[in-house]
């Protein structure tokens, strides 16, 4: 099955072409610019250098949340749009779980974790102020499997949970860094993935698209987890009210 996954989630663009066993192209960067100014402009040039074109994608794959407001919504209007005209499926995945397929099939290197193979993966995204967007999923080499549904923290309850925690446990995500530093000298049981395997990649979001299964591009929403701005002015207006 060939798949293109678009992952504008976050500051990194990045879409990717793959197949049930390789990645024929990847594009990814940080970029300044609005993901609507260079997303497709992205896709289109990968398929050139691919040799493909949009017919010949199977499947289309987005993320669908938590994230940027405006850049989920501007990653899934790209991939329904492109279902739509083309009469495909879509596939929404987790921003957290397409951090944590980054994962699939591979054991940390860096970071120090006592005996034992097995380690769980902990997904963790900012927010707005002290809250982090967070998952959790069991990895063995072979399988990703998630633990615990997607949810946002505050920053103190997760240091907190790490600095306690028994299990061996890698951190991945833009948020990485900053609780790796508050607990790694609290627990040695806690890692943090390598910068290459620490941003959001669209090959990882094909790989999960495929695993979970795709959908209608009626069925492809946004899940945010916080309300918009939009509904919080809404219920500040009906509560003067």
């Amino acid at each position: 099955m060939l798949v293109l996954g678009i992952d504008t989630s976050g500051k990194t663009a990045s879409c990717a072409l793959c197949t049930e066993d390789t990645v024929l192209a990847q594009n990814t960067f940080v970029t300044k610019l609005t993901h609507s100014q260079v997303i497709m402009p992205m896709c289109k040039k990968m398929l050139s250098d691919a040799g493909k074109t949009l017919s010949d994608v199977e499947g289309f794959a987005a993320v669908s949340g938590p994230g940027s407001y405006t850049g989920l919504r501007i990653g899934i209007a790209a991939v329904k749009g492109l279902c739509f005209g083309l009469d495909k499926k879509c596939a929404g995945i987790s921003s957290l779980m397409s951090l944590a397929y980054n994962y699939k099939g591979v054991f940390p290197c860096r970071g120090t974790f006592p005996e034992g193979g097995e380690f769980v993966i902990f997904p963790v995204m900012h927010a707005r102020q002290d809250l982090v967007y967070n998952a959790l999923f069991t990895a063995d080499g072979k399988r990703i499997v998630r633990e615990r549904d997607d949810c946002i923290t505050p920053e103190n309850k997760l240091i907190e949970e790490l600095s306690q925690t028994s299990r061996n446990v890698i951190l991945t995500g833009d948020y990485a860094e900053t609780l790796y530093s508050a607990v790694k000298d609290k627990n040695s049981r806690i890692s943090i993935a390598p910068p290459t395997m620490r941003a959001p990649l669209a090959s990882s979001l094909c790989y999960a698209a495929m695993d979970v299964g795709f959908i209608t591009a009626d069925e492809l929403n946004a899940e945010y987890l916080q309300i918009t701005k939009a509904e919080k002015d809404l219920n500040e207006a009906q509560g003067k009210r």
